[in-house]
């Protein structure tokens, strides 16, 4: 599925699940925009100090950014990213916008 990087459409939600694109000193990749632990609004999350995991808006527990960047295959060409949602041949899909935090906007 391909979706902007940036803007109205910068969200992709595939099965009911959204996923953002985010960018960090770590690098770029697409990730869920929910946490895993909650559901918390993980689009929204600041990096922890050492800087390599994500802490929840929510109840501040932390995600891997390692973990996030390896999750979902992901190539940017220009100002779109094609992804692909293993197992979700058949699911439904819509674009809509979600905020990201400073920490990943890049």
């Amino acid at each position: 599925m391909t979706f902007s990087v940036a803007g109205r459409s910068n969200c992709a939600v595939v099965a009911g699940e959204p996923y953002v694109y985010a960018r960090t000193e770590e690098g770029s990749f697409v990730m869920r925009a929910r946490c895993p632990h909650r559901g918390g609004p993980l689009h929204l999350a600041e990096l922890a100090p050492e800087g390599n995991r994500l802490v929840c808006p929510w109840h501040e527990r932390k995600t891997s950014l390692t973990r996030l960047r390896q999750e979902i295959p992901a190539v940017r060409s220009g100002d779109t990213v094609t992804a692909v949602f293993p197992g979700l041949p058949e699911a439904e899909v819509c674009r809509e916008h979600r905020p990201l935090s400073a920490d990943l906007a890049g």
